[in-house]
């Protein structure tokens, strides 16, 4: 019978919670991109054809803009995968804007809430808070983690890395023959494009619409 005495006792079970925490980090995280890809990629994929068949204007306009804020999510994922650590910001920022751009138009609003009660108008007011919910859960969840922007190295850290992870799966999957730092290159470029348009919309669209989608 093997005897361990209390140092060996108090290391092994040490190594063993760091296990066990680790394996728990790694499954909230792959949660985390679960409930992107089915809230902000499948269900306004099937809102959008559906609004498109309704000939709902209001609801079209809605995922239209969050079709173009949401894009930044896809835009952190790229920068992800060759490990370019403002990722970690831009995946941050991402949820933020994206609960903003679901509630923020007046017109939208109020075109939506006047909307028959019909399953489409039950259908996106349902997904507008889930997305709500996981924007804002996500982004308090993920301020700890904003230090991975600074992090000498990201990618030899396990709280940095299990973010990593499921872009890597991403690339393998839809990009296994390009290089990590052409895929980095498509994501800074479009994160460039998304700060130019957004500039444009504080500074001059804001001012002069307001709160209006349709410009005047």
């Amino acid at each position: 019978m093997i005897r361990w005495g209390f140092p060996t006792y108090f290391c092994v079970r040490l190594e063993l919670y760091g296990f066990m925490e680790e394996t728990l980090l790694k499954a909230l995280v792959w949660t985390n991109y679960k409930s992107f890809v089915f809230i902000c990629l499948i269900m306004p994929l099937i809102l959008s054809i559906w609004a498109m068949k309704s000939g709902i204007a209001s609801i079209q306009r809605l995922l239209v803009i969050f079709w173009r804020v949401a894009s930044l999510m896809m835009i952190a994922i790229y920068l992800f995968i060759p490990v370019w650590q403002l990722g970690y910001l831009t995946w941050f920022a991402a949820h933020i804007l994206v609960v903003i751009s679901l509630w923020f138009w007046a017109d939208i609003n109020d075109e939506i809430h006047d909307l028959p009660k019909i399953p489409i108008r039950f259908v996106v007011t349902v997904w507008r808070w889930a997305t709500t919910f996981y924007g804002i859960i996500s982004s308090i969840a993920f301020i700890p983690f904003l230090r991975c922007t600074f992090a000498e190295k990201a990618s030899d850290e396990i709280a940095c890395r299990v973010w990593l992870e499921a872009p890597w799966q991403y690339k393998d999957w839809f990009h296994p023959n390009a290089t990590t730092g052409f895929l980095g290159f498509l994501g800074m470029t479009g994160l460039v494009v998304y700060l130019i348009y957004l500039t444009y919309f504080l500074v001059f669209r804001l001012i002069k619409e307001g709160r209006i989608a349709i410009e005047q």
